[in-house]
């Protein structure tokens, strides 16, 4: 190779890293990071966890305990007299202990058989409160993706805005070049080729504004994808259609019935007021009896027995078993004051429940109501930038000929800007209204 083929390759690795470098994010790239990394999303993920952990912990509740212990102590009798007498080949010896050790062992096990239901609600409220938590989960997730879809959304129109200044921006140029020239032929003041220069200062300034709520906007986004601020960042601005802010919008009422039968926000609610039932029962079960069975088996050792540590263990071995039975007479309003605020606790899911609904009511007509009125201001708007236009193009024939004056044609250029902004902004709050809509159907947002 050589060494001008070098140079080659080099200089097209240098100019093609920055490319490389910088990934340019879909809608769908977006969701599918934030949905793996957003804090908030993993904090409701530990809170599915802990859910878990406490169903596991309520299931083996049903179950015997078992536990062994042991106890070790050591004792001093300083006024021992009398002791253990021994003869060893024809001699007495006598042994007076004042010190000696106790040694206990114990194998015991214990099992509710009955308190009123209470451990087996427990378990049926911890899988309702598991289930909350997974549906709480998907409640964040959905909120997370309605803030990236309008922030997607109000980037693409940003990026069109800037657009339609940059041709304004040129269109002013082309004005104040012609102004000078006018000028130098005696056909236009200097005052009026100063306000034409003013125009393309603002549609400067129009420029920078919007870059400015641009980089705002990216940064919000950045935000919530968790991305270091120093991340290179932008996003994939897809071809976006006429036809798609004029597609039919589906009914309201059709929506909400959607909504409420896969929405995991009215779930989860419909699942607190299930646990609440639950909490009812158990604050019952206080008047209720509550039977307990107990089995132990144990043995103990002592140092000043004659018995080896061997045969004592087994000298001093007992097993029992017995049942308790516990019936409560006077708790001092314990369980009345349980049962009355667990009822109350169930009134509460029901509002929240209701309550909930009705949010998802309003929230749905909002986006309704937002596609309906921008799609009626797009139409309205598609006119109006028509008509805006051919006005304009005459209007700029007739301030060449000196038919129109500056304050005319600035007027008119102000009056098509205006109404090429109004058809942008209309067009995309109809698409995000939409697809909302269609998010609340349960179809993802695209």
């Amino acid at each position: 190779m050589n060494k001008k083929n070098i140079i080659s390759i080099a200089l097209f690795f240098m100019t093609a890293a920055p490319t490389w470098s910088q990934k340019l994010w879909s809608l769908q790239d977006c969701i599918n990071y934030a949905m793996q990394n957003n804090i908030t999303l993993q904090q409701a993920r530990l809170a599915i966890q802990s859910a878990e952990e406490d169903v596991k912990g309520s299931r083996a509740a049903l179950l015997p305990s078992l536990s062994a212990s042991t106890n070790q102590s050591i004792g001093y009798r300083p006024w021992q007299n009398s002791g253990v007498t021994t003869v060893t080949n024809g001699q007495v010896n006598a042994k007076v202990d004042k010190s000696y050790y106790n040694g206990s062992y114990g194998l015991n096990a214990q099992w509710t058989v009955w308190n009123g239901n209470r451990n087996h609600n427990t378990l049926k409220q911890n899988k309702l409160t598991a289930e909350q938590s997974a549906l709480d989960a998907q409640t964040s997730a959905n909120s997370v993706q309605e803030q990236i879809a309008q922030l997607y959304v109000q980037l693409l129109y940003l990026k069109e805005a800037v657009k339609v200044s940059e041709q304004s921006l040129e269109t002013s140029k082309k004005n104040e070049e012609r102004g000078l020239q006018m000028q130098e032929v005696g056909k236009l003041s200097k005052a009026d080729v100063a306000q034409l220069s003013a125009q393309r200062a603002s549609d400067e300034y129009s420029i920078v504004e919007a870059r400015a709520n641009i980089s705002k906007y990216m940064l919000q986004l950045k935000q919530l994808l968790e991305l270091d601020g120093t991340t290179e960042f932008d996003i994939v601005t897809p071809e976006t259609s006429d036809d798609q802010a004029l597609s039919p919008i589906p009914a309201l009422q059709s929506v909400y019935e959607q909504a409420l039968a896969l929405r995991p926000e009215i779930q989860s609610g419909q699942k607190a007021v299930q646990s609440s039932e639950l909490s009812v029962k158990m604050a019952k079960a206080g008047y209720l009896p509550t039977l307990n069975m107990t089995a132990g088996l144990g043995t103990s050792t002592n140092s000043l027995s004659n018995n080896t540590w061997g045969q004592q263990l087994k000298t001093n071995f007992d097993a029992s078993a017995g049942l308790s039975l516990s019936i409560p007479i006077f708790d001092q309003r314990q369980t009345k004051t349980s049962v009355r605020k667990a009822r109350i606790q169930q009134q509460r899911a029901q509002l929240d429940l209701l309550d909930r609904q009705k949010q998802l009511y309003q929230t749905i007509e909002g986006f309704w109501l937002d596609a309906e009125t921008n799609q009626q201001k797009f139409k309205s708007a598609q006119a109006t930038e028509q008509s805006e236009l051919q006005s304009y193009e005459l209007l700029q024939e007739q301030f060449s000929l000196g038919l129109k004056n500056i304050v005319e044609l600035m007027t008119g250029k102000d009056k098509l800007l205006s109404a090429q902004q109004n058809k942008l902004q209309s067009k995309y709050q109809t698409i995000l209204a939409q697809q909302m809509l269609t998010f609340y159907q349960g179809q993802e947002i695209k």
